[in-house]
């Protein structure tokens, strides 16, 4: 019997989860074991699993899971070195030459254990099967406008936090808008048809800020792209992959321009195919905005677990997408985790 074991997160600001109390009750029905650690964090209590039928574990736990589960979590795992013998299921944020990635790997190399990576879980077409996109794009573009706000009135952007819903988040941001009585700014989005694109452009929408949306069509020819610095706030909403052009270079800090905010919401600076060349470390939920440049003001906000901050909604779209894989977790040498295991092997090789 395949065993599914969903970790608690034990990152800061993360209350996310990849599978829902109704998933987890598919999932049984269908034959799996599931097994649904305890959590002091996650936006979805555990009533709703215990209700279903799981078994519930301890905080943290995992690491005493029998060999045989498959520990499944979203974000990163603690920092401490040990071996990794289970197979895993997370973001491992590992295949693109990242320091931290390459630690990982060869922490499941030491132990002997598999990680299916969630960023490449994919079909037959290459297509990921489930993302966040859409809510780290709708985060995202509120906290670049959060941070255009705050120079308005010449600070910096403060914390960030969660929020109960959409519909909260818009509020609070509308009036921090509006004390700020300027005219709003506008935007470029680089993604915009894709799902991060979709997300940002909705925020902007909702809150009166007039979009340029660019994609494939508008960005082939590769750069350089000089219109980036005629709008008040630039979006990045594309991973960075071999090829990527670059759309923000280094010199743009000192050279003419309008722009103010980046939100680079793809969040990858440490990559060699960032698109953006004026920072080099992401930013976090207490310290927001990275400033880059004093005169005229440029701030950077890059946070790597932007949907997080709309926890539930993020939960239950990313779940309702992931759950069909899941239910194929019997087969782990055929489908998307066939591809996503490949992939490990020819990464983990190289370590």
């Amino acid at each position: 019997m395949t065993h599914l074991w969903v970790r608690a997160e034990q990152r800061a600001n993360e209350e996310r989860v990849g599978l829902t109390p109704e998933g987890a009750a598919e999932l049984l029905a269908a034959g799996l074991r599931l097994t649904v650690e305890e959590s002091s964090v996650r936006a979805i209590p555990i009533d709703g699993y215990c209700d279903a039928g799981c078994e519930i574990a301890a905080e943290n736990s995992w690491p005493e899971a029998p060999a045989e589960a498959i520990i499944f979590g979203l974000k990163e795992l603690p920092e401490d070195g040990t071996p990794l013998t289970h197979r895993h299921i997370l973001f491992g944020h590992a295949y693109k030459g990242q320091p931290a990635g390459q630690v990982l790997l060869r922490r499941f190399k030491a132990g002997g254990g598999t990680l299916y990576d969630l960023e490449y879980l994919v079909d037959d077409a290459g297509r990921r099967v489930a993302a966040f996109g859409y809510w780290a794009g709708f985060a995202g573009a509120a906290v670049a406008l959060r941070c255009w706000a705050a120079q308005q009135a010449g600070g910096i952007c403060g914390p960030v936090a969660t929020h109960p819903s959409a519909g909260h988040l818009k509020a609070e941001l509308e009036e921090a808008l509006s004390l700020t009585g300027q005219p709003r700014p506008d935007a470029t989005v680089i993604g915009a048809l894709g799902r991060v694109g979709s997300g940002a452009a909705d925020l902007c929408d909702a809150m009166g800020v007039r979009v340029t949306g660019w994609d494939m069509a508008e960005t082939v020819h590769g750069g350089p792209f000089p219109e980036v610095l005629d709008h008040d706030i630039f979006l990045n909403c594309i991973l960075a992959r071999p090829g990527t052009p670059v759309f923000v270079p280094a010199e743009a800090k000192t050279a003419p321009r309008r722009l103010r905010v980046i939100g680079d919401i793809a969040c990858d600076p440490d990559s060699d195919f960032s698109p953006i060349k004026v920072y080099d470390r992401t930013t976090t939920w207490s310290v927001p905005a990275l400033r880059v440049h004093d005169d005229p003001p440029l701030d950077v906000t890059a946070i790597d677990n932007l949907p997080s901050m709309l926890p539930v909604e993020s939960s239950q779209d990313y779940a309702a997408q992931l759950l069909p894989s899941l239910r194929a977790l019997g087969d782990l040498e055929a489908g998307v985790w066939g591809r996503a295991k490949a992939r490990f092997d020819r990464h983990v090789s190289e370590v």
